[in-house]
């Protein structure tokens, strides 16, 4: 049976807005994300209600910024609140350009300060019986915490993933000490696209002189064509993050 490629783009995109909350930007990060053809598209960072926003910032969507992101190009999607508060919410947000048939937000805060989850979805690809699992994650500002995300993210993968399916793990890991790939490659058998095809995490953080490598997308189960960060313009003038992408075969 001939393969699928599946394109795969990674990116927290900073609420919408550039560097330091200057300029609302999220009408060319739709066209910018557009532009990369990707058929599944992991997003941290994305407000899905802003009460204040919506009254005094010039263009905001009359839609959830996911939504809105997806427009006609990705007919499927899923969104996961995680930070609740009295203006709104902002969590992760999967686009695909195929249907998902369950998805489900997992809690994986280790306080009330910090809310983090980890958004799971399975995908129906045509012509594949196996279907494929796909977990958007950004993970704790602290080591600890990390640490503790990154073993749930781990126990939800033996749990609910057959070894066998295809499985794709994509976001903004926060891991400037790069300690997660060991863990995750020796718990769950997983390759990371950049660590594979160039030895090294992606420099993806601050996107306009990127150093720290902090946004990854893991595979199993697919093999890997190529990776690339897009860290140029127009991406080193919308979020803080440069945009990760994988391109896999299924």
């Amino acid at each position: 049976m001939k393969k699928t490629r599946l394109t795969v783009l990674s990116y927290n995109i900073h609420k919408g807005f550039s560097t330091r909350n200057k300029v609302f930007v999220l009408h060319s990060i739709k066209e910018s994300i557009q532009a990369v053809h990707a058929d599944l598209v992991f997003l941290q960072e994305v407000l899905g209600h802003h009460e204040e926003h919506g009254k005094r910032v010039l263009n905001w969507p009359t839609v959830s910024q996911f939504e809105f992101l997806a427009d006609k190009v990705w007919p499927h999607y899923a969104y996961g609140k995680n930070a609740v508060y009295a203006s709104g919410h902002h969590g992760n947000a999967i686009l695909s350009k195929y249907p998902i048939t369950f998805h489900e937000n997992v809690d994986v805060s280790t306080s009330k300060l910090e809310r983090r989850g980890l958004l799971h979805a399975v995908l129906e690809v045509p012509n594949h019986h196996r279907p494929l699992h796909a977990i958007c994650i950004h993970l704790g500002l602290l080591e600890n915490d990390r640490q503790l995300q990154i073993a749930r993210l781990c126990e939800r993968i033996d749990e609910i993933v057959p070894h066998d399916a295809p499985l794709v793990v994509a976001g903004d890991f926060n891991d400037w000490r790069e300690r997660a790939t060991s863990m995750l490659n020796k718990r769950l058998d997983v390759e990371e696209a950049f660590v594979k095809t160039r030895g090294a995490h992606a420099r993806t953080f601050p996107s306009w002189a990127p150093f720290l490598r902090l946004d990854r997308i893991y595979y199993r189960g697919l093999d890997l064509k190529k990776a690339d960060s897009l860290t140029g313009d127009p991406w080193r003038k919308l979020s803080d993050h440069a945009a990760v992408t994988a391109e896999l075969a299924y």
